[in-house]
């Protein structure tokens, strides 16, 4: 029986653990503090900030499994994915780290004894390669590297690479080095006879892949492109765990492996076909057991679907997958939520978070399978349309495939595929324009230049000091210059500072930065942590960089931050007593000026219920509890005493908690030194922002008092308006049924006036070149008008209904054709847009009705000539 994915998996954790690493659970795939990615694309994400030097490392040897995502960016593998046999979106990357300590030979030798004497991978199966220098960057290959792999194997199964394969970088800028692939042959004899695997490396073939990647972290790329040495050498490898099982399971594929051939006959059994009886339909199973897999982990992590950021990607990669159950599959109705049991079941137990998290999983997976499968349907219709309209050039343009791929999500294969089925070509070229247009937009959108980091004196770790005092002397450690928007900034870090950043959902600290003798004042204007550094951004560099400046923050906005911060976890632990413990927190935003707090919950929270959540927390409030806050707890330590975590965050080894009475939870933020420093609490709003999320808004103290003042003279406006009535409620309910009854009387005095005008048009109805034309300018509401446009058409099959009324403001021009016309390719949405020029104005709808709104009352019935101008004319 072959080995399976999770012995393989606990083996890599034995052997490393043997050679004194130690394993340390993977990271969540959705990225925190780091404006540079959304997601965790490798496995050194986790210890970037050790590598930099932010921080220093916790262990000098670690190893772990860590869960990636390749969707954007630099590693984009998502078109990939479901074509070929070990392209995927999130995979495992197993992983061993020295920091400072062991580097190339330890490295080398045991990645080689892991393979071949753990694993017993065939030697003759292996080839590795090594960096062959590069001239640009003044580097000599990395022979010390060929020295070691030569004690291994021959050197005909070492093969050199240039920079693309062979030299790591992690960005632009900062650590990189060389590195060495190992590649694995997993062709038959015969084939492995009649080609040399070592032609094969780095070339695409899908039986000859890289199965482990060993990076020496030498060197420091600047901003200038030049390198520098390290002070200390690290190594950083990454093996493509999935890639690995096909190899030791004796597959040609990774979705043969034990790693998706559940997921893969689950899918089977759903859509009734067989995976391998046909090639489209098993791409469309790989594409849907890839991305349940990538969507599941990112909503266990923190990382609901959304319009926005790393939402939008996870929405693009679900809805990537309906489409292809949707095309090939014949999936009309969500399917992919009950793929999630059969996940649960399989990665449950290395993953713990998707058990903790299957329900509001499957719940925001229906809903989104449910909301894109009707999106579907609404781009089936418009390209019905477009076709319609272009049954003479028989070819639909790049600007409409476009606008399709990008409002309703239609990958232009499958526009080609529905075009092809009917007769029609897409104009690909156009497309592609569009295409790289919109890329265009969002690279210049994001674009930001950030110079070197400039050290003015040596720090190996700022120190936070906010949480004791808002004001502190310190030193500037470093600084560099950014510009993004065509606007220039300071980055400034210090060795010592009271401010805090930008994290765990509160906002940072502002403030100032001022010299002994305050002759100058540099404003911090916020505070943002990057990769574990605290990082104050300043409009202005101080002149005196060696100076003791004094950090101070802005008391009033820190103290109303807290004010929220502290009543995030009040109304919390509220919720968690009314609604029940299912409550937990996916999210929150706390500023000065009000919170924002998203919560599971799978229906709409009652006013009663929020009345009571209100209440809840106002009386905590009043009862002053004070604050008792506990640093450097182990983390074992805090979750006995029931702290609650925050979704999707990763926590150190040790944490800090924050009790108030009985909310108990873990957070790094700044908080009131006693509820009563709050004053008042006032939610302001509840709605929904997902599938089982809602979301709630509130606002305290000052804040607080404001909205319950605003509502107060709200309401004595209302009473003013209605002479003071001792009984609000009923004059109020009194007033709105006299005018349900007068919308009646005028709704049934329009329907008379509408039946009226038709009679009378009837009798006026002219025919040009064939075809019946009603012209009418009339001062009725708009709805009205189209009633009339409506009743028309229907009853005259060749008819051109122009119509123009005044009612309002603005003049409203409405076509209508018979459906004789819109047969022969007239469009009323295409007549509107032409004809409502000549009032200034724009407006579309359906082929057989369209209206349009104005600018210019007086030029109307130029708008309405024209209209028929365009449909009569021969």
């Amino acid at each position: 029986m072959p080995i399976s994915a999770s012995e393989i998996r606990n083996m890599f954790f034995n052997f490393f653990k043997d050679k004194q690493h130690t394993i340390v659970p993977s990271a969540p795939m959705v990225v925190k503090n780091d404006p540079t990615l959304l997601f965790t694309n490798a496995g050194m994400n986790q210890f970037k900030d050790w590598f930099l030097g932010n921080t220093p490392a916790a262990y000098t040897r670690v190893a772990d499994s860590q869960k990636c995502l390749r969707v954007s960016g630099k590693h984009n593998d998502l078109e990939e994915v479901g074509h070929d046999t070990y392209h995927h979106t999130m995979f495992e990357m197993l992983g061993n780290w020295s920091f400072g300590d062991y580097f190339k030979k330890e490295a080398i030798g045991w990645a080689w004894e892991l393979l071949t004497e753990v694993y017993k991978i065939d030697k003759e199966r292996l080839y590795v390669t090594v960096f062959e220098g590069c001239r640009e960057d003044a580097l000599e290959a990395d022979s010390e590297a060929m020295a070691y792999w030569k004690t291994h194997l021959p050197e005909t199964r070492i093969l050199l690479g240039a920079r693309k394969d062979n030299f790591w970088e992690m960005g632009a800028t900062g650590p990189c080095g060389p590195c060495s692939e190992i590649h694995i042959d997993l062709r038959s004899a015969a084939e492995r006879k009649k080609t040399d695997g070592a032609t094969l490396v780095n070339t695409g073939h899908p039986q000859v892949v890289e199965i482990w990647n060993l990076v020496f972290i030498q060197f420091n790329r600047k901003a200038d492109g030049s390198l520098e040495l390290l002070p200390k050498k690290h190594v950083d490898t990454g093996m493509g765990f999935e890639r690995l099982c096909m190899a030791l399971q004796g597959k040609q594929s990774n979705y043969d492996t034990d790693v998706f051939q559940p997921l893969l006959s689950k899918i089977a059994e759903l859509c009734g076909q067989q995976y391998g009886e046909n090639e489209k339909s098993d791409v469309a199973m790989r594409v849907v057991a890839d991305h349940v897999r990538a969507v599941c982990f990112s909503i266990a992590d923190g990382q609901l679907p959304s319009n926005v950021k790393a939402g939008y990607v996870i929405r693009r990669i679900l809805r990537r997958a309906v489409r292809y159950g949707y095309t090939f599959l014949n999936f009309n109705e969500p399917f992919i939520y009950r793929i999630v049991p059969t996940l649960v079941t399989q990665m449950g137990a290395a993953f713990p978070e998707l058990k903790a998290q299957q329900a509001l999983i499957e719940k925001v997976i229906f809903e989104e399978e449910s909301t894109f499968l009707r999106t579907l349907e609404k781009g089936i219709q418009l390209l019905d349309s477009i076709m319609h309209k272009s049954t003479n050039t028989k070819e639909i343009s790049g600007a409409e495939a476009f606008q399709l791929y990008d409002t309703f999500g239609f990958p232009i294969d499958l526009t080609e595929l529905i075009a092809r089925e009917k007769g029609f070509s897409v104009n690909l070229n156009d497309f592609e324009k569009e295409l790289e247009a919109q890329k265009n937009r969002s690279r210049n959108a994001a674009a930001k230049e950030e110079s070197d980091w400039v050290d003015i004196r040596p720090v190996t770790e700022v120190i936070f000091t906010g949480y004791d005092t808002t004001t502190d002397e310190a030193h500037i450690a470093r600084y560099r210059k950014v510009k993004e928007k065509n606007k220039e900034w300071i980055h400034v870090v210090l060795d010592r500072t009271p401010f805090y950043a930008e994290s765990g959902g509160q906002t940072g600290d502002e403030g100032t930065l001022s010299s002994p003798d305050n002759k100058e004042i540099v404003n911090i204007i916020n505070t943002i942590k990057e990769n574990n550094l605290i990082i104050h951004i300043v409009d202005k560099l101080p002149e005196h960089l060696q100076a003791t400046f004094t950090a101070c923050v802005n008391v009033e906005k820190r103290m109303a931050t807290a004010c929220n911060h502290t009543a995030t976890h009040l109304m919390h632990y509220a919720l968690r007593k009314v609604l029940g413990t299912h409550v937990e927190q996916k999210g929150s935003l706390v500023n000065a000026a009000y919170l924002r707090f998203d919560f599971s919950h799978f229906q709409k929270v009652s006013e009663e219920e929020l009345a009571q959540v209100e209440r809840l927390v106002n009386i905590l409030i009043r009862q002053n509890i004070p604050l008792c806050e506990m640093r450097h707890i182990p983390v074992a330590e805090a979750q006995k005493m029931g702290a609650m975590a925050l979704f999707g965050e990763k926590y150190g080894n040790e944490v800090r908690v924050i009790r108030f009475g009985e909310s108990v939870e873990l957070c790094g933020g700044t908080h009131v030194t006693a509820t009563g420093n709050i004053g008042f609490f006032k939610i302001i709003s509840e709605s929904s922002t997902a599938a089982g999320i809602r979301r709630i808004e509130a606002v305290t103290a000052a804040n607080a008092e404001k909205a319950v003042n605003n509502y107060l003279s709200l309401m004595k406006m209302v009473q003013n308006l209605f002479s003071n009535s001792p009984n609000l409620l009923q004059a109020i309910k009194k007033t709105l049924d006299e005018n349900t009854a007068l919308a009646q009387q005028v709704e049934h005095f329009i329907r008379d006036k509408v039946m009226q005008l038709k009679e009378r048009l009837q009798n006026e109805i002219q025919e040009i070149n064939g075809i019946k034309v009603v012209r009418v300018q009339v001062n009725i509401p708009v709805d009205a008008l189209k009633t009339l446009a409506t009743q028309m058409r229907l009853e005259h099959r060749d008819i051109l209904f122009a119509g123009g009324t005044l009612h309002g403001e603005k003049p409203t021009l409405v076509i209508a054709l018979g459906d004789t016309l819109t047969a022969q390719g007239l469009n009323a949405s295409t007549l509107i847009k032409e004809a409502a020029k000549e009032m200034g104005g724009s407006g579309g709808g359906q082929a057989f009705i369209a209206t349009a709104g104005g600018k210019e009352p007086s030029l109307i019935d130029k708008a309405i000539d024209k209209a028929i101008e365009l449909t009569v004319k021969k």
